[in-house]
């Protein structure tokens, strides 16, 4: 459901920028609300579950989850569908960390846990693609609404089916680190803004510098909390392992990328390409193809190989599929520019997925499994928020560049009734304005790649693979990667 949401929605992106009158950087907003409250309460969610019970926990998730969903149907603000959007967040944070944990602690490291991940990642992928083609129909046939209001009755129905499925576990005592989790979520919101008012206002601009102190200053507080707290949320000794550090590096350089590359394909398809939603959510349907074929050859192929090889050929085919990408124009057609770029990409992050998820958790004590698995969930969801925010801010300054190039052909070339419109909206039309879009984005695409570039170095300098790694993998060890 988790999944599902965030393509849906992105499918619905031109449409809600039109109807609540969202500038192309405010809209980045839509979806860094929803990841960054996610990604930053996500960790404190899987403590809850710990002290109050997952099973009430995470009903209380989904109910809440399902309120915020017909609260941003009804928004006739762009605050009202920002805030519904942050109320999702939170309520995703809270129900979600109870699926890995569980995988985790209910199946045995080796051979069990690999395959009981690999239909996890598979059911993500199948998650992405219904999302996709959901939010195509409907978008198209009744209204972007309906892309936050079909969550209302999928919740309902979970949380009525919930007690007849799912025990509730053990409870444990412990204490909630409620400073630490807001710092963290208030820092990374502070340079995430920081980044997207920068891509509007520039550099100079008085909130930009302040956001971006005040992301220095949270930032730090957080990491001076997390030192002193007896139960601090992200519990530091997570680092001390050299292999899952660079594991939480990789995920957060390839999230960043992945992120605004769908971001961005999306606005490319349906305001250059004319795509319709449902053309549009047929469109990435073969990107789920690959990731789920990548994440199925990881799976298979782990425990002979190692997780490194899978992360070093990922990362690069996620490198030369950015780069590729950055050739996008206002001439390229799906064929020839998008589709081909992403099947690359995709096949890479899917060869990721599980090896990084298998990786962040192996070796891990079974009291400890929730917070492996839950940070490098939360890595994945606020690097998003942060690599979207990034290439904003690039590609704000390339697209006002390209539109003052633009804005004299259009003097010249442009009709009265287009100059009409662009008086009252400064909105450049086709053919100018695409021209703007697409040089906005596919310089936005050589950040997305120097990202992908740092996780493929980081694989190769970082994570080193020992023997008692693949005999854990095996099923033949005991704990290995820790």
């Amino acid at each position: 459901m988790v999944v599902l949401d965030a393509t849906i929605v992105n499918i619905a992106l031109p449409h809600i920028q039109d109807a609540l009158n969202f500038s192309t950087t405010d809209l980045t907003w839509v979806v860094s609300a929803y990841t960054l409250t996610f990604g930053g309460l996500l960790l404190l969610g899987g403590r809850a579950g710990d002290i109050l019970g997952r099973r009430r926990v995470f009903t209380a998730g989904i109910l809440l989850f399902t309120f915020a969903s017909l609260l941003g149907g009804l928004a006739q603000e762009p605050w009202q569908l920002l805030a519904a959007r942050v109320l999702q967040g939170v309520g995703g944070a809270i129900a979600s960390p109870t699926s890995l944990a569980l995988i985790t602690t209910t199946f045995p490291e080796g051979p069990e846990r690999n395959r009981a991940f690999g239909v996890f990642a598979a059911v993500s992928a199948g998650g992405g693609a219904i999302g996709l083609l959901a939010g195509g129909m409907l978008t198209e046939w009744l209204d972007w609404r309906w892309v936050l209001f079909v969550n209302v009755p999928i919740g309902v129905l979970i949380a009525v089916l919930t007690p007849l499925y799912i025990s509730e576990s053990e409870r444990h005592t412990g204490r909630f680190d409620i400073a630490g989790a807001l710092t963290s979520t208030a820092g990374m919101a502070s340079l995430v803004y920081g980044f997207i008012r920068a891509a509007d206002e520039g550099w100079r601009d008085g909130l930009t510098i302040g956001s971006f102190a005040a992301a220095v200053v949270l930032l730090l507080s957080f990491a001076f909390i997390e030192t002193r707290a007896k139960e601090p949320i992200t519990p530091l000794r997570m680092f001390a392992d050299r292999n899952r550090s660079g594991t939480y590096v990789i995920m957060l350089s390839l999230a960043a990328a992945m992120f605004g590359m769908f971001f961005y394909i999306v606005l490319f398809v349906q305001n250059v390409l004319d795509y319709t939603p449902i053309e549009a959510g047929l469109a990435f349907l073969p990107v789920t193809v690959v990731i789920a074929l990548g994440a199925g050859l990881s799976q298979r192929f782990l425990p002979v190989l190692g997780p490194k090889p899978f992360m070093l050929v990922g990362s690069a085919l996620a490198v030369i599929g950015l780069f590729w990408q950055t050739l996008i124009s206002s001439d390229s057609t799906y064929a020839g520019g998008v589709l081909g770029p992403m099947l690359v990409f995709g096949f890479g992050m899917g060869l990721n997925f599980v090896t990084l998820t298998i990786t962040a958790v192996s070796g891990v004590a079974q009291h400890e499994a929730g917070a492996a698995s839950g940070l490098l969930n939360a890595t994945q969801q606020v690097g998003g928020s942060l690599g979207l925010s990034i290439l904003t801010t690039v590609f704000g300054s390339a697209s006002k560049d390209e539109a003052e190039k633009q804005l004299p052909h259009f003097m010249a070339d442009g009709t009265a009734e287009q100059k009409a419109e662009f008086a009252k909206t400064h909105q450049l039309p086709a053919p100018w304005g695409h021209e703007v879009l697409t040089q906005g984005i596919s310089t936005g695409f050589v950040a997305a790649a120097a990202m992908a570039v740092l996780a493929l170095a980081t694989a190769w300098l970082v994570i080193r693979v020992r023997k008692s790694d693949l005999e854990a993998l095996a099923g033949t060890a005991g704990p290995g990667l820790g």
